[in-house]
């Protein structure tokens, strides 16, 4: 299992309109192969701060859906980004 954690960083008046776009980004994801969760959200501390979370079944999956890319002004958009990736060798309930 593959997860992708940390935080995207904008402008905190375009933090919204930022999210609104992601939606499809986020709906797509969700109905990929292989994506066990996806997630982007407002933090609700820091008003530039956008929380990322998604959880991939393989590499192979991840990858998949990661040729698809973003439109060109989401990355435009994002001033600093602190995200990492993680292979899960175990799981089991806290």
């Amino acid at each position: 299992m593959i997860i992708i954690a940390g935080a995207l960083y904008v402008e905190p008046a375009g933090r919204q309109a930022y999210l609104a776009e992601c939606q499809p980004v986020m709906q797509a994801a969700r109905a990929a192969t292989g994506c066990l969760d996806f997630s982007l959200s407002a933090d609700l501390v820091e008003p530039d701060r956008i929380n990322v979370y998604e959880r991939w079944e393989s590499e192979a999956d991840l990858l998949r859906f990661r040729d698809s890319g973003p439109s060109a002004e989401q990355p435009a958009a994002i001033r600093d980004a602190r995200v990492e990736r993680f292979e899960v060798s175990s799981l089991g309930s806290p």
